[in-house]
């Protein structure tokens, strides 16, 4: 067994070239520029938004309490349309990032621990690369991807936008999983 205090170089190894790795994949590669897609007329769309003054936050339209589910007005709105999941971000979302991507390195950080955690209980010091490798990938995987599928099984999110959110999991596990391998203590 190896304590997570023991791990702490591998697990910021992991998380700073996790967070490296992200950075690129989003601002250099692309491929997820296709994620979403603008709404048609959308400055009428914006034009009637924006006088209601919506604070940031997640939204269901239409909106229904348990109890109303049921009723005859809640399903005349469903059948009437639109549905939507709406998230409104703050006017500084896109041009201050600063909070986001410091909380993407505190999950990086958690997720490279609770994968240290895992491996630590199940190896010692001086256990053989490709077995720390596996187990720590595996754990890392599934912190960051493997709840991803929830968005477009309920949400509806694009499958095409999951899928590709889900491979950039799978690479965070393989970073994590390296740096894990590469640093895990000798016997």
């Amino acid at each position: 067994m190896v304590s997570v205090a023991a791990l702490w170089l591998p697990i910021l190894v992991g998380a700073v070239l996790v967070f490296i790795v992200s950075s690129v994949i989003h601002t250099m590669l692309g491929y997820h520029n296709s994620d979403f897609q603008g709404v048609p007329n959308e400055e009428a769309f914006r034009n009637a938004v924006r006088p209601l003054n919506i604070p940031p936050g997640d939204y269901l339209v239409p909106y229904c309490t348990g109890k109303d589910r049921n009723s005859d007005e809640f399903t005349a709105k469903m059948n009437d349309g639109p549905l939507a999941f709406l998230t409104v971000l703050p006017a500084d979302a896109f041009t201050n990032m600063g909070k986001s991507l410091g909380q993407w390195f505190v999950y990086c950080l958690l997720t490279g621990t609770i994968a240290a955690y895992v491996t630590g209980i199940a190896y010692g010091p001086g256990a053989d690369y490709m077995a720390i490798f596996r187990m720590s990938g595996t754990v890392a995987f599934a912190a960051y991807g493997w709840s991803l599928f929830q968005n477009s099984i309920w949400n509806k999110k694009d499958w095409k936008a999951t899928g590709k959110s889900v491979l950039d999991a799978f690479v965070y596990g393989l970073v994590t999983a390296g740096a894990l391998g590469w640093l895990w203590p000798a016997a």
